[in-house]
């Protein structure tokens, strides 16, 4: 039984999680909940065992100093709790880690034991992949759960994926089979601009969680560095015309394929959305940006920011090459 001291009653609780690692691309995920964690300022209350989960010679501890005293921080992941809202208050459960290296069951059923003693009554797993999309256009956002009955509720995909997985797929499972709600949410990211940090699809991951549980982010400086990130990427791919012919052909298959989307429905979704926002009420107040870094209405075009210090993208595979980051739920 785990026995939670210093953490008061929560209301109407949310686990959001994101992990480090295999599931983790451009770090979108864990530095989506990284920015929760910071905006909401939220208080740690728990951290697993390190010694039951990670390899330390695959994740290794860091040594520093304070003070003038050395000290070192071990590998492992940590829950902290934030209120959020105004007169209708919520509270998060944050857990932010690293893929663990071993005995990934009891990892979960710990996890599903602090869910359990604070009346947790959804799990949302956050995650990202690289994906043949191109970094011009609103990254891909897929929800998807095990749960019929809840992706009919909550407009999400009920999972079908079949292959290997990582902890974003086996704490899903888990809850499923602990009777607990669970939704993973994925971002896309470019395969050829794979690098970290990719803040354009750490706020798409923001938005979509934002819609899912009803509940207004702070977004800070993330609007202008995604709109940043996407001039430099602009920028890098101009000056290689494989990269630039690579991207274009992207485009052209992506827009093709979300053609039927451009429907009435879509549409009406998207202005309903936009007016919940442009009243500036509750917390996280002031310009929101969409998926595309846009503020407001889709087609805002992007600030034209030049950042610095970014590398090249790498060369667009060739056909046949191996795609071990494929889709999974």
């Amino acid at each position: 039984m785990i026995e939670l001291e210093g953490v008061p009653e929560l209301i109407d609780p949310v686990m959001v999680a994101a992990f480090e690692g295999w599931n983790d691309a451009g770090d979108a995920a864990s530095t989506a909940v990284a920015h929760l964690e910071r905006e909401w300022k939220g208080e740690v209350f728990a951290a697993l065992d390190a010694e039951d989960y990670y390899d330390f010679q695959v994740n290794r501890p860091t040594v520093f100093m304070e003070g003038g005293v050395r000290k070192i921080t071990w590998p492992t992941t940590r829950l902290s709790v934030v209120r959020v809202g105004g007169d209708t208050p919520r509270d998060l459960v944050l857990v932010r880690g690293i893929e663990p290296s071993m005995r990934w069951r009891s990892f979960c059923n710990e996890l599903l034991g602090f869910a359990h003693e604070l009346g947790v009554e959804l799990v949302v797993v956050l995650g990202a992949l690289l994906g043949d999309t191109p970094h011009t256009r609103p990254v891909p956002i897929s929800g998807t759960t095990s749960d019929a009955t809840l992706a009919g509720r909550m407009d999400l995909e009920e999972t079908k994926y079949e292959g290997p997985t990582g902890i974003v797929g086996i704490l899903q499972e888990a809850c499923t089979h602990a009777g607990v709600p669970a939704v993973s949410l994925w971002a896309a990211v470019p395969h050829y601009v794979s690098q970290p940090p990719n803040p354009k699809a750490t706020l798409a991951l923001l938005n979509r969680l934002e819609d899912l549980i009803d509940v207004r982010i702070p977004l800070g400086d993330l609007p202008e560095d995604a709109r940043a990130w996407q001039v430099g990427v602009d920028q890098l791919a101009a000056e290689d015309t494989e990269v630039a012919e690579y991207v274009q052909s992207l485009e052209e298959a992506r827009d093709t394929a979300e053609l039927p989307e451009a429907s009435g429905e879509a549409i009406a979704r998207e202005f309903e959305r936009y007016l919940r926002r442009r009243d500036g009420s509750g917390p996280g107040a002031g310009p929101h940006a969409t998926a595309d870094g846009s503020e407001g209405l889709p087609g805002t075009p992007y600030l034209k920011d030049n950042p610095s210090g970014r590398t090249r993208p790498p060369k667009p595979p060739k056909a046949g090459g191996d795609d071990e980051d494929s889709a999974e739920d």
